[in-house]
């Protein structure tokens, strides 16, 4: 499906954007639309809507790579994860997996889905080719942080769940999607999301079509 970009942006700008597309959030889509063209250009059209759904929703809407409590530094989000977890805030947490170890490095969460604790980074680092254990922070790159998305909710990287589970043929389960992710948490939200982005994706997509047919 080849989607007419400019249709897209205006579609999603009024449904899941207030009114307001800010140039940071273009690029963050533009990061993902870029990467689905090029890695599954006829895939499933659900698929990067989730995936897109997915990024709005852990990243706030800012469509760009996050720390974990949208903190502006490495150092800051492990002191409010401190704090936090000190208060009995955490109360799934064992282990403080953002605090530094041995070699200074912290496995906090970041990207544009949140790739928490040292095992995850090595195995997404082994998927992608991009060494994250000797360079975490490059998790908030934003190409990187596509990378890390996109193939991780394909392959089920991060759950073990993946995207064709839940979207594939006639099977549609928008709420058991996010299990890709994490668990049940904010399920009904982001799959609202979800379909915002598919009706504007199927917009652009055939509007483009449209287009084409009529230059032809």
């Amino acid at each position: 499906m080849t989607i007419d970009r400019a249709i897209l942006f205006r579609g999603v700008r009024q449904t899941l954007f207030s009114g307001l597309l800010r140039q940071h959030q273009v690029e963050g889509m533009t990061a993902l639309l870029d990467l689905w063209e090029a890695r599954l250009p006829a895939g499933d059209p659900r698929w990067l809507a989730y995936m897109l759904a997915t990024a709005h929703h852990e990243t706030g809407a800012t469509m760009q790579p996050v720390r974990e409590t949208f903190a502006s530094s490495d150092d800051r989000a492990i002191a409010i994860l401190d704090a936090a977890f000190r208060r009995g805030r955490l109360p799934w947490v064992s282990t403080p997996y953002w605090r530094r170890d041995a070699d200074g490095k912290s496995w906090l969460g970041r990207g544009l889905v949140q790739l928490t604790h040292r095992a995850n980074y090595a195995r997404m680092a082994e998927i992608t080719g991009i060494d994250l254990v000797a360079h975490p922070e490059r998790a908030m790159e934003l190409a990187v942080a596509a990378e890390i998305l996109v193939v991780g909710m394909k392959k089920g990287s991060f759950t073990g769940r993946k995207l064709a589970g839940s979207f594939c043929g006639l099977r549609e389960d928008w709420l058991g999607a996010r299990r890709i992710i994490n668990g049940r948490d904010r399920a009904a939200k982001v799959a609202g999301h979800g379909r915002l982005y598919l009706a504007a994706l199927r917009l652009a997509g055939d509007l483009q079509a449209k287009a084409d047919r009529s230059v032809a």
